[in-house]
């Protein structure tokens, strides 16, 4: 299948190229990785979102907020039901501690501002949104900085699967996603990025990360793209 490149994630490096090579895809090899879509960051009765208000600066996120719920999650939601349907390996990467003074988290974590963070593996806050509970034989890695491939051992479990492709989409796209999709790259995963899978704090963060990491990294494709892509491989494979 040739997939146009949408101009907007066509970085300076990639400006000639209008389509993306083929990607040498078998969706028993494929995976999904959901990346800190978690109570803590995503629903707007828990964690960040209290601090937000008690601050009073809830306004300021409002379009993270509303793409959260009318096209992230949801589209998370779909690729979520389409892998599970067809018994395709499902993973998830959270933000969660195990120790209740969270002295094993990473230096970034253990900062003052946006990246202080400190969830613990046990609470509810630690949890992947309702939407996307993940369910038994499902993979949840912890991480205490923002790469799931840094301090997990994600990239040996998924070579221990036979994964070559990894399927991700998650929050935020310019930190934590992004991180991921690099890990994953550096570690010779092929890569796609679920562009409305993701979020970031504003569409501009969101692009510029994407058309950064698109054509190098990864292929930046939409949810519907992913879906047929898989579908074609699925056909492909069967016969």
């Amino acid at each position: 299948m040739k997939i146009q490149v949408d101009p907007k994630y066509r970085s300076f490096y990639y400006q000639d190229v209008e389509t993306y090579p083929e990607l040498n895809l078998d969706p028993k090899t494929t995976a999904l990785l959901l990346v800190d879509l978690q109570n803590e960051f995503a629903h707007d009765e828990m964690g960040e979102a209290l601090e937000l208000k008690k601050e009073g600066t809830w306004d300021r996120w409002k379009y993270f907020r509303d793409r959260l719920k009318t096209t992230t999650i949801p589209n998370a939601r779909r690729l979520l039901d389409y892998f599970r349907e067809h018994q395709l390996r499902v993973t998830f990467g959270r933000i969660a501690c195990l120790l209740t003074d969270g002295e094993d988290r990473e230096t970034v974590q253990k900062s003052d501002g946006w990246n202080g963070i400190f969830i613990h593996a046990d609470s509810t806050e630690a949890a992947m949104v309702e939407e996307l509970t993940p369910q038994d034989n499902e993979l949840v890695f912890n991480k205490t900085t923002d790469s799931v491939t840094t301090g997990t051992n994600i990239c040996r479990i998924l070579r221990n699967m036979g994964i070559k492709t990894v399927v991700v989409g998650g929050i935020v796209t310019d930190q934590c996603v992004a991180g991921t999709v690099r890990g994953l790259a550096d570690d010779s995963f092929q890569v796609i990025c679920v562009e409305d899978a993701c979020a970031a704090a504003t569409q501009e963060l969101h692009d510029a990360e994407l058309k950064i990491m698109n054509l190098i990294y990864c292929q930046v494709l939409s949810t519907d793209q992913t879906i047929a892509l898989l579908d074609e491989a699925r056909e492909k494979h069967t016969k």
